[in-house]
């Protein structure tokens, strides 16, 4: 009950996505998140690259949207699910991210099509793991 009460606070802060108004993936991300109980608020940009690195997402983690929670940094196509487990286990990071645009990610759906990959927990300092596999 008690990680169930965790994961229900978690989705109580307000997701804040920075996003291109044209980014039909984004869209579908940001409905993905809504679903799975997130409030979002959407910021359309015409570039994400200033935010991107402003909130300390290496380059070479990058993909088409960043967000922000509880603190956190959170860069593209990452499962809800796994943005819950972030908000509560709170690891001492910046963010995660799903670099690139990979297909079968929350928001990039293509029918049975799915690509596998992982969710990479980053710092400030350039130091990463694996967060999560998918």
């Amino acid at each position: 009950m008690a990680l169930l009460a965790c994961a229900e606070s978690a989705t109580a802060a307000t997701l804040i996505v920075t996003k291109s108004a044209y980014c039909g993936c984004c869209k579908h991300w940001v409905e993905h998140m809504k679903k799975a109980g997130f409030t979002v608020q959407v910021r359309d940009v015409e570039n994400v690259s200033p935010t991107a690195r402003k909130l300390g997402v290496p380059d070479n983690l990058r993909s088409c949207h960043t967000s922000t929670i509880g603190g956190y940094v959170i860069e593209g196509h990452v499962p809800a699910s796994d943005v819950k487990r972030l908000l509560t286990t709170k690891p001492k990071a910046t963010g995660v991210a799903v670099p690139d645009m990979v297909v079968g990610s929350p928001g990039m759906e293509q029918g049975d099509l799915k690509e596998p990959y992982k969710v990479v927990l980053f710092d400030k300092s350039g130091k990463t793991r694996v967060f999560a596999s998918h």
